[in-house]
């Protein structure tokens, strides 16, 4: 696809729209027309909308354009509020348990008052809790209204043997949809960490009855829930929030660098964080010391061919999942990052045996989950 045809939007240059707002003044309407479609797409109009206020340039934008992000900081900010107000709900939920409950990922981001919430669009909430105390968790739940899908047996087992979570329970009065965890990974997956450690390090959120992870843990559950994804819809965002968290973090904390090497080599996850720290550092210019990304390459182990490999993977794969953005390359590589995924979530044999029902189940009966 020629870049010069007026039809084609790169990520990069939404990436750069992001990184440095003040160039926006300059786009004809009929680029801020394929820029906004390609942010949406992306969950990522949120943080345009954002950059343009930080930026003292929002008034000087088309009003066309105006409206529409607008409209977006109305419904970040219906969902920021619906976050709060659906942790209150979970909260209630557990007040007579002893165990901890720790939020995950947006929720956590928001109920924590951290800087990768702003301008970011929310979905379900994430919680984790210790493997011991899941049937008790899932019967406080359905207690106050939440109730799992209708999923088959098959299903079922799926995620109870294999998977880091339950199947989603979703409220029954406000259709809101938590995701109970009781790891970041599948047991079956390569590298899958010993929950505990999370557990052990996490931090309580005041004014509430959660925990948060630390904030080392708290990028590399990041980094692996991304290079560890077999669909990218959200990469770009979720690389965001990964430079969002490493600037707050870093700044916040004199010895965050070298605690998150040290951490990451404790869990056992050296390579989804040093892919995270790489690409943050190559797409979006993230601050990461040389020294930090030299050990973590080291400890990662990955080699320079498969290095190579998964650079010609990742550099298209996490770009915006639109036409306008999209060739037969970022195709190859989406499907290159969804067989990789699922090679690193489940050993060959069992992935092969689980696909095959999957596909055979979507040609025959059209019933099953999506994978």
């Amino acid at each position: 696809m020629n870049p010069d045809s007026g039809r084609f939007f790169s990520g990069r240059e939404l990436i750069d729209s992001l990184r440095c707002p003040e160039r926006l003044r300059a786009l004809p309407l009929r680029r801020w027309d394929s820029l906004l479609r390609v942010a949406r797409r992306a969950n990522l109009i949120g943080r345009l909308a954002l950059g343009a206020r930080q930026a003292g340039i929002f008034h000087e934008l088309p009003l066309q354009v105006r409206t529409h992000l607008e409209s977006t900081e109305v419904l970040v900010a219906h969902q920021r509020a619906a976050i709060g107000w659906e942790s209150g709900h979970l909260a209630k939920a557990f007040a007579s348990e002893d165990f901890s409950v720790i939020l995950l990922k947006g929720a956590a981001y928001a109920c924590a008052g951290l800087a990768a919430a702003e301008g970011r669009l929310f979905g379900d909430v994430d919680i984790l809790v210790p493997r011991a105390d899941l049937v008790r968790a899932e019967a406080a739940l359905m207690v106050q209204g939440w109730a799992g899908g209708d999923s088959d047996p098959y299903d079922e087992r799926y995620y109870r043997q294999w998977m880091h979570e339950i199947p989603p329970m979703t409220h029954r009065g406000r259709g809101t949809v938590v995701d109970v965890h009781h790891n970041i990974l599948p047991s079956t997956a390569h590298n899958s960490p010993d929950a505990g450690l999370l557990l052990a390090v996490s931090r309580p959120l005041p004014g509430t009855r959660f925990r948060v992870l630390c904030p080392a843990d708290m990028v590399i559950h990041s980094a692996t829930h991304l290079f560890y994804e077999s669909e990218l819809q959200n990469g770009l965002r979720d690389l965001f929030d990964l430079d969002a968290l490493l600037g707050q973090f870093a700044a916040g904390e004199s010895d965050f660098w070298q605690d998150l090497v040290a951490r990451a080599s404790v869990l056992g996850l050296a390579s989804p964080l040093y892919l995270a720290c790489r690409y943050c550092r190559c797409l979006l210019g993230t601050a990461v010391p040389k020294q930090t990304l030299a050990a973590l390459e080291q400890a990662a182990g990955l080699g320079a061919v498969p290095l190579r490999v998964l650079d010609a993977i990742y550099l298209w794969a996490l770009m915006p999942d639109h036409p306008l953005s999209s060739d037969a390359a970022t195709a190859i590589a989406r499907l290159a990052v969804y067989l990789r995924g699922h090679y690193l979530r489940m050993p060959i044999g069992l992935l092969t045996a689980h696909l095959s029902r999957k596909l055979f189940m979507r040609l025959f009966r059209n019933t099953s989950r999506t994978i």
